[in-house]
């Protein structure tokens, strides 16, 4: 009998699967590397990331392009609410309360429920601060910092 025609077909599978493991790990190694590196490339690919942002400062505007502005977008508000069905809204009127509230007024200082939610997370700090034996904060003043911080978080 040939010695093949010894072997059973369970040993005969056995050593083929441990001489081609072996021989196919290494044509991985060295040919996958460079297909590894091109995943991602192509023509549909993008090849840089955007910016998350400019970086650069906000720009100021004359106070008659924001008033215009304003009045663009309460305009385009009424018309929408008057394609709905809804009243029209009295642009001048509402323009006219929302210049009052501008930078120079307290923004979210106004809101009294916003700021009592502030107020008792400042109470609960200067509570821990207590316990670690370090000086607790003016509550009023730190209300007012954390407030203008929101009202600046977007700048």
């Amino acid at each position: 009998m040939p010695l093949v025609a010894s072997f059973q077909i369970g040993t005969v599978l056995i050593i083929v699967v441990l001489l081609a493991l072996p021989i196919g790990a290494i044509v991985f190694a060295t040919g996958a590397g460079g297909a590894l590196k091109e995943i991602g490339k192509g023509p549909l690919a993008m090849e840089q990331d955007f910016p998350q942002s400019s970086g650069g400062s906000v720009h100021a505007v004359s106070a008659e392009v924001r008033e215009e502005e304003i009045r663009q977008m309460i305009q385009a508000r009424s018309d929408r609410g008057v394609a709905k069905g809804r009243k029209a809204l009295d642009v001048d009127a509402e323009v006219e309360k929302l210049l009052k509230s501008g930078p120079g007024t307290p923004g979210l200082g106004g809101d009294t429920g916003l700021r009592e939610e502030v107020r008792q997370l400042v109470v609960a700090r200067n509570e821990r601060r207590q316990r670690q034996g370090k000086k607790p904060l003016n509550v009023e003043k730190e209300i007012d910092r954390q407030l203008s911080e929101l009202e600046n978080l977007g700048q």
